[in-house]
């Protein structure tokens, strides 16, 4: 009996939670906004920016879901179809998985419903369009960062998201192209590890093992690059690890001298630019089909500036 309350109480929450928005006001429009995960900075920032579009227009309600870890590629379909079904007007759609979710994408291209993609990209032209960083420019900044530091020479790894992610790709392309311009840097080791700390740990933990003069890793996002920091430290090595993202716990380890660099993204607008041009693209304007949102090194010289400007924002 406890074990049905508890899924009946799960049902409830979550109709609560896709209803409620049309509660507040009497909109036009209903927007979805899908993201991979609000288990971390990056993506509550995300949501944060989603929710001052909401507040910035009257005419619209926002309705913001995610699954419950960024590998949860089936859950994240499930909730773009569910949104599809219940007939929303445009959808805002962070992809976990970049091909897996075309199929979906097509559902709603089918049903009229419009998709733009913010975050991570993916291979489909029917895309209203696509908000978020460069990656590959980022990733291009992360590897010039890196070989500056190494003086040309070195031995690199890199520790990525999920495998066949677009936006993990393109860091590691923008990388691994500027690493291609210096002979003297080899790039000793290439693994996964999901986005997730502990799993970065543990990746780095054994990239360690099978080459313990290693000069440098980059981390396509944060989480995985304080895991890298937790395994390098505890095998008292000094490593440049370089993450991307700039959530407060890599901008804080880079004040304590822990790690060497993070690329900063602008998640907020992200979140902010998807939903104001869904809204836009129903009142029958025309949007960009790219808004590029930028990014930025972040060291020890800058680090304080973006953790106050963090924290001004509560982020």
């Amino acid at each position: 009996m406890r074990k049905f309350f508890l899924v009946f109480l799960a049902f409830v929450c979550m109709v609560t939670l896709i209803a409620s928005p049309s509660q507040a006001k009497d909109s036009q429009y209903r927007i979805g906004v899908v993201l991979k995960a609000l288990d971390s900075d990056f993506w509550l920032s995300v949501k944060r920016g989603a929710e001052a579009a909401d507040k910035k227009y009257d005419n619209a309600e926002v309705i913001i879901l995610a699954a419950d870890r960024e590998i949860n590629v089936q859950q994240q379909v499930q909730i773009v179809e569910d949104l599809i079904t219940q007939g929303v007007d445009a959808l805002c759609i962070a992809p976990s998985g970049s091909q897996e979710l075309i199929p979906t994408f097509e559902k709603a291209y089918q049903a009229g419903i419009p998709v733009l993609l913010i975050d991570t990209d993916a291979p489909w032209d029917k895309k209203a369009c696509f908000v978020g960083t460069d990656n590959y420019q980022g990733g291009t900044v992360a590897g010039s960062f890196i070989a500056q530091s190494l003086n040309g020479k070195g031995k690199v790894a890199l520790i990525t998201g999920i495998m066949g992610h677009q936006t993990h790709m393109d860091r590691v392309k923008g990388a691994e192209d500027v690493f291609a311009k210096f002979p003297d840097i080899k790039i000793v080791a290439k693994q996964p590890a999901n986005s997730e700390r502990a799993l970065g740990m543990q990746v780095m933990e054994n990239i360690l093992t099978s080459n313990p003069d290693l000069d440098a890793v980059f981390c396509t996002n944060d989480e995985m690059a304080l895991g890298a920091l937790q395994a390098a430290e505890a095998a008292g090595k000094k490593i440049i690890i370089v993450g991307f993202d700039a959530n407060k716990d890599a901008l804080e380890s880079i004040i304590d001298n822990g790690l060497t660099a993070t690329i900063a993204q602008n998640p907020f607008a992200m979140g902010l630019y998807g939903v104001e041009n869904a809204i836009k693209l129903l009142n029958g304007e025309e949007i960009p089909k790219k808004v590029d949102t930028g990014t930025t090194l972040v060291t020890i010289d800058n680090a304080e500036e973006f953790l106050k400007q963090k924290e001004e924002l509560s982020l």
